[in-house]
């Protein structure tokens, strides 16, 4: 499509577009993952695009990502102020605020789930986009909220994601850590800016252990063994035996006193964590503590999503437990939650062309025009089928049966519909084998796989 003078216009890097199979696909996959939300007890809720800067800048490092809204006539040497809005970079703050404001009418403990497209200022790359769907469940409670949320929230998103093996998503393993086993670790080896901390092992994965040690040591004056020790941490992985692990590097570093008492507070948790998800979903869950998520506001355990076979792609699915995200000064709701990166599960399925769909159209049935005179006949047969739930669309011109059928072919659409003339009884063809029968447009009805569109996996590899 050209512009107004200026010709074709070309890609936005970061904002993704869906030919037609692609938006079936994704169509496809918000319904599976919106039905095992709903089987959990999760009410859908959507919020505003919007929200005040205040409100986006509370969640740690994130100035950089925000997209600030401003009106074309705004002065443009205005700078950003407290009261100016931005587009959400994620649904986790709008979330937090939705509940200040909605509280006196949601019940709680409150499970809500969202899917919505979310908007982030950073460097476009394999997976990563600027404006994309994420699919959250969160469950919020007032005043408190137990333990065991922690591990069905995990739990729930791996079922999730483990039933988009249909439109051919590889298994997933789903990684977790404790915060308070972090914050205990980090300052009994003498780092007391533990979000520091997190922030620089958050970067492992990007800029390995010589990365991460050079950044403890620049910006939060770490000497030589206690980048050991926090390297050591983030690079043990596994079960419950961990926990074992942590202990015994906690004695080696000298972890002792207040943060030694802290540091089994979190390791109960996370043993809690490991053997009820073990019990529930064998080796979907496991320990792995380099999990940093270097926001600010978890207090608790904390989850990161693979794909196995492609772990190279990072994180898919992440999240964890938050205290005082939610909180008006005189009633806090703490909270555990969890965000599939959707647009990111889709690219990578269809950039390994793991996916397709089985046609591009919803269209299961196309209607022929024998000649203009009578597309009225045509266009009553359409009305009839689609009266009935039946996709189907009428042929755009009266040209030869062969070239309608061919029109059909191109755009995947099974069946083609012969209006009778002259009194003579309708026919469909299946272009497909060739099979033609007689039809009424109100008794027939194309098989169930053929009437809507479906995600087909294309290969069986993870």
């Amino acid at each position: 499509m050209e512009g107004s003078g200026h010709g074709p216009s070309h890609p936005l890097s970061g904002f993704p577009e869906w030919l037609p199979a692609q938006r079936i696909v994704e169509k496809r996959a918000i319904e599976i993952i919106s039905r095992t939300f709903e089987l959990h007890g999760f009410a859908s809720v959507a919020t505003r695009a919007v929200e005040p800067l205040r409100e986006l800048l509370r969640k740690g490092e994130t100035s950089k990502e925000v997209y600030v809204l401003q009106r074309l006539h705004a002065d443009p040497g205005a700078a950003a102020g407290d009261d100016d809005l931005g587009l959400h970079f994620d649904l986790t703050v709008p979330f937090a605020r939705y509940v200040l404001e909605h509280a006196g009418h949601l019940t709680f403990p409150f499970k809500r789930y969202q899917v919505q497209p979310v908007w982030r200022g950073e460097r476009p790359q394999d997976g990563r986009f600027r404006e994309f769907y994420q699919a959250d469940i969160d469950i919020v409670g007032d005043g408190e909220l137990p333990a065991h949320y922690e591990v069905d929230v995990p739990l729930v998103a791996a079922e999730a994601l483990t039933a988009l093996a249909e439109i051919g998503l590889p298994p997933v393993r789903v990684l977790v850590n404790n915060r308070v086993v972090a914050d205990a670790y980090y300052r009994g080896i003498g780092l007391p800016d533990v979000p520091g901390v997190l922030q620089a092992v958050d970067k492992l994965a990007k800029i390995g252990p010589d990365g991460v040690g050079a950044l403890l040591r620049s910006e939060l004056g770490a000497d030589d063994d206690q980048v050991a020790a926090c390297l050591a941490l983030a690079d043990l992985s596994g079960g419950v035996e961990v926990v074992e692990q942590v202990r015994a590097l906690a004695a080696r570093y000298g972890v002792t006193g207040p943060e030694a008492v802290d540091l089994e507070v979190g390791l109960a948790s996370l043993t809690a964590l490991l053997v009820q998800a073990e019990t529930r979903a064998p080796g979907v869950v496991v320990a792995d503590l380099s999990i940093a998520r270097g926001l600010d506001y978890y207090t608790g355990a904390v989850y990161e999503t693979v794909l196995v076979g492609h772990e190279k792609l990072g994180s898919i699915c992440s999240g964890g437990r938050y205290d005082s995200l939610a909180t008006d000064g005189s009633r806090t709701f703490p909270g555990v939650g969890i965000s599939i990166g959707l647009s990111r599960v889709l690219s990578r399925l269809f950039s390994a062309g793991l996916v397709t769909a089985s046609r591009s159209v919803p269209t299961a049935v196309l209607v022929a025009v024998t000649d203009e005179d009578s597309r009225a006949a045509s266009d009553a047969v359409a009305t009839r089928l689609r009266a009935r739930g039946i996709p189907c669309d009428v042929a755009p011109a009266a040209a030869k049966f062969g070239k309608q059928i061919r029109f059909a072919d191109r755009r995947g659409i099974p069946f083609v519909w012969f209006p009778g003339a002259d009194g003579e009884a309708d026919a469909v063809k299946d272009i497909r084998s060739g099979e033609q029968v007689e039809a009424d447009a109100d008794v027939w009805t194309p098989p169930e796989a053929d009437l809507w569109p479906r995600a087909v996996p294309t290969t069986t590899d993870a």
